[in-house]
């Protein structure tokens, strides 16, 4: 039988009369408002579907039966095959505890069950866990997707049975049979136990102490399901990719239960916004003291243990050995965690002002609306159950991305992991991909033109990642840079089509047409006036050469309305828009030029005509034709010729000559097809978006390498993919 501890979803009897390490913010009761409020959230969140229903609730406590009658036979089975006595063999037990949402009582249809096998000292978690019970839990037809995480922080064993997700721990403690009614808050059970299964076991000890340490259980978890629904729609829900998990979200709604002990859950909501958004990390949110013990189990404490210090956003679990629970967290992920709790704090605000309703807190966030660049991290396996192992593994990894990119730029260069996968369905092999949005660090002042070289940092994620243990024939890895408007077709909604430059300005210029028929304006008329000032354009470029300004994308004030190229500004702008040729192969190093700075799509005719004009006099010549070196034509076209780029391309292409047969090599390339290294960034121009207001001297640079064999998708343009 399962513990009544483990499956019951109510607090203990007896509640810790102390609530918190300070005294309450305010003890105030709800009023009239507030109740009515409460019970508006409360049919929001029944509305939304976030309770299951009494026969989903019966299902999972069928599979906790079935499991903890598995996980029985398979202790008796080992003890019997390593020759103990009949008696032990009859003694022998193991206990299933749950944790995480289902034993806080937050759980929702379709949620995982969090749960804790402890068994005796002689059974093991390295070959007896993740092999014999592997192979048992196999075999059955009712077991799917069965997946082990052996290496993770907390080794886990995922699966489905029935059709309902289950995580799966282990943790051996030290005594040789255990006993049906035993007691894991008692510390007993830490005694002489690796530190994996302390970690193991806390999460049930840590889940029995929330319970004991909230004022009111019933609003803890109405206030809990609204924060943690919230959390999924705002892109900020989820441990692994360095946000913030269901534990870490439940100890920030504890806290906030203690400070306003007589709130109701619509005053909580509010509260929770308000708190978090004042706080001050990594000032740590603790919902009791931290509890010392002379066990020797390292406990959090920044005053003795170096590395405490470098945590972004501490929060501490109430059962000892308190830790923090948010290590993951980085200066990327807090930053985006308080601009969503910014967000949240108004939108509570205009609500408790009447000014809006529950629904428009949770909005979707426009993830892909919200950066100009990202990286796509492509996961490709032989088939779906080589792609779920695969992709856990990766995903377990993306946090690293992260941190690296943080380190090796200086903390320049931030990340927007996304936690959600995205399956693009046109492909034959098993594919999923995540994303990450980009961004230069706001309020530091750059040099125009700094790049960011991240090879060596991505081929620092792809060695870690190769560490797969149970890596297989077929399992790659892809990381490319994207675009906004290069995103592949498969992570937008149905329906949502992104403009194109080229088909605007076609528009624009039939639209200009159509006013100059109605105004009597006859082709032949057009045509005379097309060729007066082409000549005129022609007289005036051949008078004054040495007067021609550098033209730079950035600067829109420089520009000259009567220098404007309307045939050259089109073929740029359907270059690098409808260009779909294939990447060169081979070993081609490639700088893409993108703009990191985050604003809202805003479609400025005014700003566009200014923008679209900074191009006018771009134009791309051979070296063979005009006595103008490489570095003269990027001044006067506004490209950017980059030494290192040469020297790579002379290196890839095997070529020996000196810096000048380099930028000659690459004058040619240009000659024969500029649309091709436009579109594949290999040469810097600040081209932009044409939904995005332009900013000036905010490019940012990011270095990737090619190898060979790899091609560009339709969708994905100016990709350079990286292969692993």
């Amino acid at each position: 039988m399962v513990t009544s501890e483990g499956l019951s979803g109510s607090p203990p009897a007896q509640a810790a009369k102390q609530h918190g390490v300070t005294s309450p913010i305010s003890v105030a009761g709800p009023t009239e408002a507030d109740i009515r409020r409460s019970l508006e959230l409360e049919k929001f969140l029944v509305d939304a579907g976030l309770y299951e229903t009494s026969e989903e609730t019966q299902k999972r406590e069928e599979v906790l039966s079935q499991i903890d009658q598995i996980v029985k036979d398979w202790v008796k089975q080992l003890t019997h095959q390593r020759g103990y006595s009949d008696q032990m063999v009859q003694d022998a037990n193991a206990v299933i505890f749950t944790f995480g949402s289902y034993r806080l009582g937050v759980h929702g249809p379709g949620a995982d069950i969090d749960t804790l096998c402890v068994g005796p000292s002689y059974v093991n978690r390295e070959e007896d866990f993740f092999i014999i019970l592997h192979d048992i839990l196999a075999d059955m037809e009712d077991v799917t997707e069965l997946q082990p995480v052996p290496d993770a922080h907390v080794p886990v064993m995922k699966f489905k049975m029935k059709g309902i997700s289950v995580d799966l721990l282990y943790a051996s403690i030290s005594v040789l049979v255990v006993q049906q009614d035993l007691d894991i808050s008692h510390g007993s059970v830490l005694y002489s136990v690796d530190e994996q299964t302390v970690r193991s076991l806390n999460g049930c000890r840590v889940a029995d102490q929330i319970l004991r340490l909230v004022p009111n259980v019933e609003h803890f978890r109405t206030t809990l399901r609204c924060l943690k629904f919230w959390a999924k729609r705002r892109g900020v829900y989820s441990n692994v990719t360095g946000f913030l998990g269901g534990v870490n979200w439940a100890l920030l709604v504890a806290r906030v239960c203690q400070l306003y002990p007589n709130a109701n859950p619509s005053m909580l909501v509010s509260r929770f916004f308000r708190v978090y958004t004042q706080w001050r990390w990594p000032n740590p949110v603790m919902l009791c003291s931290i509890e010392e013990d002379d066990l020797g189990i390292p406990v959090w404490d920044p005053r003795k243990n170096p590395r405490d210090r470098l945590h972004h956003m501490p929060i501490i679990t109430p059962a000892y050995p308190c830790m923090n629970s948010s290590y993951n967290v980085s200066t990327s992920t807090l930053r985006v965690m308080m601009e969503q709790f910014q967000n949240g704090n108004k939108i509570c605000e205009d609500i408790d002002l009447n000014k809006a309703q529950w629904s428009s807190l949770f909005e979707p966030y426009l993830f892909f609306e919200t950066y100009k660049n990202y990286l796509q991290v492509d996961i490709i396996a032989a088939d779906a159950d080589d792609l779920l192992s695969w992709k856990g593994w990766v995903e377990s990894r993306l946090r690293q991305l992260t941190l690296m990119i943080e380190r090796d730029t200086n903390g320049m260069l931030q990340c927007h992991p996304y936690p959600t996968d995205y399956v693009d369905s046109s492909k034959q092999s098993s594919h999923c991909a995540f994303f990450m949005g980009l961004q230069r660090k706001e309020g530091v002042s750059v040099q125009e033109g700094q790049q960011f070289d991240i090879r060596a940092t991505v081929d620092e994620f792809r060695h870690s990642v190769n560490m797969y243990m149970f890596w297989k024939p077929g399992m790659e890895i892809f990381v490319s840079h994207v675009r906004r408007r290069q995103l592949p077709s498969f992570v937008l909604p149905d329906g949502y089509k992104r403009s194109r430059p080229a088909r605007l300005m076609s528009q624009q210029q039939a639209d200009k047409i159509s006013r100059r028929e109605e105004c009597g304006v006859n082709s032949t008329d057009r045509r005379l006036k097309r060729k007066r000032s082409s000549e005129e354009m022609a007289d005036l470029k051949t008078s004054r050469p040495e007067k021609r300004a550098s033209v730079s994308p950035q600067r829109t004030e420089s520009v000259s309305p009567e220098c404007s190229s309307r045939s050259s500004r089109t073929s740029l702008v359907s270059s690098v828009e409808d260009n779909s040729e294939v990447l060169p192969t081979g070993n081609v190093n490639s700088i893409i030029a993108t703009n990191a700075e985050r604003t809202p799509d805003n479609k400025n005719d005014v700003n566009e005509v200014v923008r679209r004009n900074s191009f006018d006099n771009l134009s791309i010549a051979s070296n063979k034709d005009k006595s103008v070196s490489t570095r003269e034509l990027s001044s006067m076209s506004g490209i950017t010729c980059h030494t290192e780029l040469c020297e790579e391309v002379q290196r890839d292409t095997g070529s020996n000559g000196g810096s000048d047969s380099q930028c000659s090599s690459l004058g040619e390339v240009l000659d024969v097809n500029p649309e091709l290294l436009l579109d594949n960034g290999c040469i810097d121009i600040g081209f932009q978006d044409v939904t995005e207001e332009l900013k000036p001297n905010v490019a940012i640079g990011i270095f990737l390498k090619a190898r060979e064999g790899v091609n560009a998708e339709s969708t994905q343009k100016s990709v350079i993919r990286h292969v692993f």
